[in-house]
């Protein structure tokens, strides 16, 4: 140990004498820096944004190095660094920042947010030699794609000009969202900077790449994903931390990728919900995307087929910019959309019709479409045979005697088994009315698979869901049964899409079920020709609800509006800030009471944690666990995330209550 008087006698040192650190630890009240004595031998490697090993109440911790300094405001002794671990700069001045802005939207700790942001470490990887590439040499930008829109011709230009330019894009039918986005990344490499592009899974992953690499050198694309190997995974994000690439397009937590010189941040279907981190502190990766943009005053992107209310709000604010085609070029893209009740399916003379669960005009138009050798989309909303069960006489919901889960059948003639633990129930009755007959709440993509085959004898069926899913399609009539983001391409488009059991997910008691429900009837849709070329997408639901009218018209910018403005009627997020407060009775309201929430905070609750919804870490099956809600306006986010954050680190501190769940902004409030 070392006085602080001595540091004035110590030789002096590159950056100070003095390392700050961040500790990697799990305990919330210790999310702070704290100084060690940099030695002679360690200051060349020790520098900021570095691994390293620190002894910490007796026991060695890994640790980020977050500044070197000259003094410290420590009174009294201070440790050496045990070692340096690697002398990779792995924590980069821009990427500190953001982790310190994310743990504050979100009430967690920066320990918890660089475990999202920098992959382990793979000490053979490091040791590799690395070639840097060339700077790519870019082709101008054919501007005729987004020139479809009337504001996308000038948001190029801008991305060209290296300009902060902010976007939120409405993906016209038919076209080609990977080309747009590799467009805009290719403008703003032209222009000096790096492009991120962050997408919901692998499959989008490999589409944009593939569009990307036709526009940019192979050498200057990375892509980072959970489903690399660790050792891969590391050495592509090393690449990029060492200026190796110019384009990084990846899945969630590739936001964080250490691109020198951002120019761009593009977020494409930020609705999916395998944007949102499941790990704490649970951040979105369109709000940390867009957090990076505001911090780094570089342009943004979000692109999709349909719009979220959460990116309607960035365009009312005055935030983004509008990239929207006008209704005529709309029209003139998007197939012709009919809504058919699906009550009288067994008064429909048609017997195919009765035996496929399709109106008679569904099942024409798929008969048309196959006829002129094209093929034919259905979407389905569950994967499996029969995924959810109801009792035959009463309706109600079949559920595991044992947990409480769904019961669902996953082949045919097979037992009842629980979507949650597993347990097979082979003599389903009725908990309400004792009956022992059952029904279909909802037909899986293999049951109906089977049902339409029937009805459509001699044509191909194809199955595209769970864990076979098929990326691309031929042109010749064919069947393709796909649940929600499963759906293949193919080269032509469908001849007719089908959207089928729609009210399994307009009818879910979730605040986001009409926003989720028109963005994946949209996606499908899309995949559908033009009516100009016999394209009929037909959806079996009632014509009159408002999320079925904003398909028939194409409009999901309106269809947001009116969703941005009922969550501000009733106060729901985007349009104020809640927090999810989950832990048993005592530790909830400790928190609460402790906290100095702002003011206007609105506690609501409590109520039972709601069904599906994990415990928290730490809470045994024997305690009841409850859900506590805080609502504060727009302008009070930050204060209530910080007044939370501060609370859960006096009570980790005092040690006398079992750790809470803190959520900002979940996707699912229950």
């Amino acid at each position: 140990m070392v006085s602080v008087e001595r540091l004035e006698s110590e030789p002096a040192e590159p950056g100070g004498p003095i390392a700050r650190v961040l500790p990697m630890l799990t305990v919330p009240h210790l999310d702070r820096e704290f100084d060690y004595l940099v030695t002679p031998e360690q200051a060349e490697h020790a520098l900021p944004g570095t691994r390293v090993r620190v002894r910490f109440h007796g026991r060695l911790v890994d640790a980020f190095i977050w500044e070197r300094r000259a003094d410290t405001d420590h009174t009294g002794r201070l440790g050496r660094l045990e070692r340096v671990i690697s002398a990779e700069p792995v924590l980069t001045a821009e990427v500190r920042r953001l982790v310190e802005a994310v743990a504050a939207r979100y009430a967690g700790s920066r320990a918890d947010v660089l475990r999202l942001a920098i992959p382990p470490r793979h000490a053979r990887v490091e040791r590799e030699a690395v070639e840097l590439p060339e700077a790519p040499v870019l082709e101008p930008v054919n501007p005729a794609g987004w020139q479809r829109y009337p504001a996308g011709g000038a948001y190029l230009a801008a991305l060209e000009e290296g300009r902060a330019a902010r976007a939120v894009w409405q993906v016209l039918p038919g076209d080609s969202w990977t080309d747009r986005f590799a467009e805009a990344a290719v403008a703003a490499i032209r222009a000096g900077r790096t492009a991120l592009a962050i997408v919901p899974d692998q499959r989008d992953v490999d589409a944009l790449s593939r569009a990307a690499t036709a526009r940019i050198d192979e050498s200057a694309v990375v892509a980072l994903s959970a489903g690399l190997g660790p050792a891969t995974r590391y050495r592509r994000w090393l690449s990029v931390l060492r200026g190796g690439a110019r384009l990084v397009i990846g899945t969630r937590s590739a936001v964080f990728a250490p691109l020198p010189e951002l120019g761009l941040v593009m977020v494409w279907d930020d609705g999916d919900d395998s944007l949102a981190e499941p790990r704490a502190p649970y951040p979105h990766a369109r709000e940390v995307a867009m957090l990076r943009a505001h911090l780094s005053g570089c342009a943004a992107l979000i692109g999709g087929h349909a719009r979220t209310a959460e990116a309607h709000a960035l365009v009312n604010a005055g935030w983004a910019h509008d990239v929207v085609a006008s209704r005529t070029v709309v029209r003139a893209a998007a197939p012709r959309v009919v809504a058919l009740d699906d009550s009288g399916y067994a008064d429909e003379r048609d017997a195919a019709a009765r035996t496929a669960r399709l109106p008679a005009v569904a099942l024409q138009s798929a008969r048309t479409a196959l006829a002129a050798g094209a093929p034919v989309l259905v979407q389905v909303p569950r994967r499996g045979y029969v995924p959810s069960l109801a009792c035959g006489r009463c309706r109600t919901i079949a559920r595991c005697r044992h947990c409480t889960g769904p019961l669902s059948l996953p082949e045919r003639g097979g037992a009842a088994v629980c979507r949650w633990c597993g347990r097979v129930d082979p003599a389903l009755r009725c908990g309400r009315c004792g009956s022992d007959s059952v029904r279909a709440v909802v037909i899986g993509a293999r049951r109906t698979a089977e049902e339409l085959g029937r009805a459509f004898p001699g044509t191909p069926v194809i199955t595209s869901a769970g864990d076979t899913i098929v990326d691309r399609t031929d042109d010749g009539p064919a069947l393709v049964i796909a649940t929600p983001g499963a759906e293949p391409r193919t080269p032509n488009g469908y001849g007719a899409g089908l959207l089928l059991d729609s009210w399994a997910l307009l009818g879910r008691q979730d605040l986001r079920a009409a926003e989720d429900t028109l963005r994946r009837w949209m996606a499908a849709a899309a995949l559908v020709r033009d009516r100009d070329a016999g394209g009929v997408v037909t959806v079996v639901a009632e014509s009159s609800i408002p999320t079925v009218q904003a398909l028939i018209r194409w409009d999901p910018v309106g269809h947001a509006d009116a969703e941005l403005g009922t969550r501000a009627e009733v106060g729901l997020p985007p349009a104020v800030h809640i927090a999810t407060v989950d832990g048993d009775v005592e530790s909830v309201t400790a928190l609460l009471e402790q906290a100095r929430l702002p003011d206007g905070a609105e506690p609501l609750g409590p109520v039972p944690l709601p069904p599906g919804v994990r415990r928290p870490a730490g809470i045994g099956d024997e305690s009841a666990v409850i859900r506590m809600l805080v609502r504060v306006g727009r302008d009070h986010g930050l204060a209530l995330a910080a007044a939370l954050r501060d609370s859960i680190g006096v009570l980790s501190a005092r040690g006398s209550h079992r750790p809470v769940r803190v959520q900002i902004d979940p996707l699912h409030i229950g």
